[in-house]
């Protein structure tokens, strides 16, 4: 029995692959869900061997195995980490991502610096590039200095400490300008 155009259409359609752009979303979705499983080495899955992780505020991770470790130092210094996905928009190679993150930094040290037993509460962004069902870039953004404050490592945000400190900075920064223009004869 010869079919319908639409129902060849259907056919066709049924039987085809998900456009790439979903493909995508379902790759970044998936990664995510490894991050809120705080799954070091299935996030690491998700990356092409050659991938780069340029986390702005710390540095840039280039390799699976450097992104995997990154992760496994995270997970170690909060162990209770949670993770949400608020947002991804896609193209058929790009995904950006909008999260948050909350946990408690009572674990191992992270980047040096000795657990705080504070609480994280960040919200960040990433822009994700996907080739071939893998990530292979991504440049991530979050406020660094959020972090640190959160930590212990910067006072409060609009406390006197915060004030005095940047008191202090525009002290210097005059008296460098200062002793600059007299050792030039200005």
């Amino acid at each position: 029995m010869a079919q319908t155009k639409a129902e060849e259409g259907s056919g066709a359609r049924s039987a085809r692959k998900p456009p790439k752009r979903k493909q995508v979303e379902a790759h970044i979705r998936s990664m995510f869900d490894a991050l809120a499983r705080r799954d070091a080495e299935a996030i690491g899955e998700h990356w092409r061997d050659d991938g780069v992780d340029e986390i702005v505020p710390i540095g840039v991770f280039r390799g699976r195995r450097e992104i995997v470790d990154f992760f496994r130092e995270l997970f170690a210094a909060v162990p209770d980490l949670e993770t949400s996905l608020t947002r991804v928009v896609t193209s058929d190679r790009l995904a950006a991502a909008e999260w948050r993150v909350v946990g408690n930094f009572t674990g191992a040290p992270f980047l040096g610096v000795d657990p705080t037993g504070r609480r994280i509460e960040l919200r960040g962004f990433d822009m994700f590039e996907v080739e071939d069902g893998q990530i292979v870039g991504n440049t991530a953004y979050y406020d660094g200095a959020a972090w640190a404050r959160q930590v212990g490592m910067l006072p409060a945000k609009d406390s006197g400490a915060e004030r005095a400190i940047t008191s202090a900075f525009n002290t210097v920064t005059k008296l460098r300008k200062a002793v600059a223009e007299r050792a030039s004869g200005e």
